[in-house]
């Protein structure tokens, strides 16, 4: 039984172009105790590559983090799949604010300890536990009153380009560095504060919100799906939007536009600017912020070095890049040394 993809990115964009059929991306999770996740991996994998179902999905012992894209004409088989699994019926599913065809052009699920790599261990406390769930109504009235403090779980990549108003956004590069920093700030505030939290879909609010009532906090609050959801209930309940900018995603896409304003700037010149890239230079691959003058003037580099590189026979790159191993430096997007700009005004 094939339980791995044969087909490249590149073949699988061919597919979906020649299929002209539209695609939904969308996202799950949940917490719950599997016994055997290997074996859980596998059967997800014949179910859903029978579906053509691809995307990026981990998981772990305490359950399913999913990211995919499913063809919109069998999402009901999808579904009906998905409400098989006991702990999976009715599992909320957060469709995309944006949809893009080629969001996912694989299918890869992964065996990890964590569905998200928070550093905590979890036998300390009840990940059931969690905050109270706010819909989009709720957390507008809750974070408008004084004794709230609302606070982003995410990472400062995701931040920069869009965030609620009045939120406390952690400069942080992962979740696991965040967890620890938010508790010393407000240490002081767990019981005088209502501690809101909001992330992309809720999955590390979720995590977030038990281990901060472990803590002793005693008002804690997350928006129910995140970001996503809270988008979908504004747009439907005309109710006003209080995030700014665009909610940043993790596939192809790179974000969300959530409203018009753009709250950040580009990385190599500080013009108004939000669109995510990866540097051309496949030994870089660093996520930065570039604006469409500066990806024409660095040939959709982040640096004279990488433009330099690009342009070179791609044998001669391949050999630049052979045994490189860049992955934990993609996302210092603000923080990296080639980024001048942004070295100088920071």
């Amino acid at each position: 039984m094939q339980l791995y993809n044969t087909l490249s990115a590149k073949e699988r964009a061919n597919l979906i172009d020649q299929a002209g059929e539209d695609r939904l991306t969308l996202s799950l999770y949940k917490y719950a105790q599997i016994e055997n996740p290997k074996l859980f991996r596998d059967y997800l994998f014949i179910q859903w590559n029978m579906l053509n179902v691809l995307g990026r999905i981990y998981v772990a012992k305490e359950g399913i983090n999913a990211q995919l894209s499913v063809p919109a004409k069998r999402f009901d088989e999808f579904k009906a799949m998905l409400d098989d699994i006991i702990f999976l019926k009715n599992v909320r599913l957060n469709i995309a604010v944006e949809q893009n065809n080629k969001s996912f052009l694989k299918l890869k699920i992964k065996v990890r300890d964590k569905i998200v790599a928070d550093g905590l261990k979890d036998g300390e406390f009840d990940v059931t536990k969690c905050g109270a769930h706010l819909d989009a109504q709720s957390f507008n009235n809750l974070i408008s009153k004084p004794e709230t403090l609302l606070v982003d779980i995410r990472n400062h990549y995701e931040s920069e380009i869009g965030h609620f108003e009045g939120a406390i956004t952690p400069d942080v590069d992962t979740f696991r560095e965040s967890l620890p920093l938010i508790e010393e700030d407000l240490r002081s505030h767990k019981k005088d504060k209502n501690i809101v939290m909001y992330c992309t879909g809720g999955i590390r609010c979720e995590k977030a919100s038990a281990y901060f009532k472990h803590k002793g906090f005693e008002n804690v609050y997350q928006l129910e799906g995140g970001i996503i959801e809270y988008t979908r209930q504004v747009k439907e309940q005309g109710l006003e939007n209080k995030f700014r900018g665009k909610n940043f995603v993790f596939d192809k896409r790179k974000a969300e536009q959530i409203s018009d304003e753009v709250i950040s700037i580009c990385h190599q010149c500080g013009a108004p600017c939000d669109t995510h890239v990866n540097c051309a230079n496949e030994a870089c691959h660093l996520l930065f912020i570039q604006c469409p003058v500066c990806a024409e003037a660095q040939n959709n580099c982040c640096s004279d070095q990488c433009s330099y590189i690009v342009r070179l026979p791609e044998d001669q790159q391949r050999r630049l890049r052979k045994g490189a191993k860049n992955s934990n430096k993609i996302f210092k997007k603000g923080r990296s040394e080639a980024l001048a700009f942004m070295k100088k005004h920071t």
